[in-house]
């Protein structure tokens, strides 16, 4: 069985931006575009857990000192 691939920030807004330019042709049938406005709020979803959690990411890797900007080790785990 061949494992699905996850998908990624880029791939996600890449679509996102699809279905907002099919969206503004308005050239869709009212059930189309119902079913790419929900699809295209799930991808939206995605993509702003995306920045979340590389946002968190970077809080965790960055403190700001007195001399400027000192990196710290990420640990995950115990």
């Amino acid at each position: 069985m061949a494992r699905k691939k996850e998908q990624t920030f880029e791939e996600a807004l890449s679509q996102l931006e699809q279905i907002v330019s099919e969206i503004e042709g308005g050239e869709m049938s009212l059930a189309d575009l119902m079913a790419k406005y929900s699809e295209g709020i799930k991808l939206s979803d995605f993509c702003v857990k995306s920045l979340k959690r590389a946002e968190e990411t970077m809080d965790l890797l960055v403190t700001e000192t007195a001399d400027g900007v000192r990196e710290e080790e990420l640990r995950i785990g115990g």
